[in-house]
């Protein structure tokens, strides 16, 4: 970690810290919605979208400091790229979540129980990822880790745009509809997938200037 001269604000981590646990548990709780019955979802979605309130207020209160603080511990730039990440993962988690309930969608496809899981390896090991900020300790292995997992969550995506776009056997109206609906589902969640890379990447470029 690069030697400073003048004393910075180090109130940033334990908010960063805060903002990637909470969407640890909103990413297994998604994982759970994912997994269950349709009768007992709503219940999941809702505490999927109380994790999004609580974002939201993290969110709040680091830009709130952000724009109070004279040295920051690293380029504002970086921050509010990193805060904006945080956000846009849960953000799209939440949506995914809304749309199972809304849509009123009964079996979803295997391929979504896959990229749900890889939201929560990514969602545990950028929790995990966040108190080493403050020491900029041994974060290379948790960037390459989470560009890994993306990358198994673009296969999944494509798995999945195959399997809807191409079913073995003629579909009527209503399973058009149904394939669009799910099409937005995996959408979202593929969007929390990129989410998680570019707080990685985020996180990538942080460590690299203050090398």
């Amino acid at each position: 970690m690069a030697f400073r001269l003048t004393p910075h604000e180090r109130g940033f981590y334990p908010l960063f810290t805060r903002a990637a646990e909470n969407i640890a548990r909103a990413a297994d709780d998604l994982a759970a919605l994912v997994a269950a019955p349709p009768a007992e979802r709503a219940e999941l979605a809702k505490r999927v979208k109380d994790a999004e309130s609580a974002g939201d207020d993290v969110t709040h209160e680091i830009m709130i400091k952000l724009n109070k603080t004279f040295v920051t511990p690293f380029d504002r730039e970086d921050i509010y790229r990193l805060t904006s990440s945080l956000d846009d993962v849960i953000d799209a988690m939440e949506e995914a979540a809304d749309r199972i309930v809304l849509y009123r969608l009964e079996e979803l496809p295997a391929g979504m129980k896959v990229q749900t899981d890889v939201l929560q390896r990514a969602a545990a090991a950028t929790a995990d990822a966040m108190p080493r900020l403050a020491t900029m300790g041994k974060l290379q292995e948790y960037w390459v880790h989470v560009n890994s997992l993306e990358d198994e969550g673009d296969t999944a995506y494509r798995n999945l745009l195959e399997e809807l776009f191409c079913p073995p056997h003629d579909v009527d109206a209503t399973g058009v509809l149904t394939i669009l609906k799910l099409k937005e589902v995996i959408d979202s969640l593929e969007e929390a997938a990129d989410a998680f890379e570019t707080v990685a990447n985020t996180v990538e470029s942080i460590a690299v200037k203050e090398s």
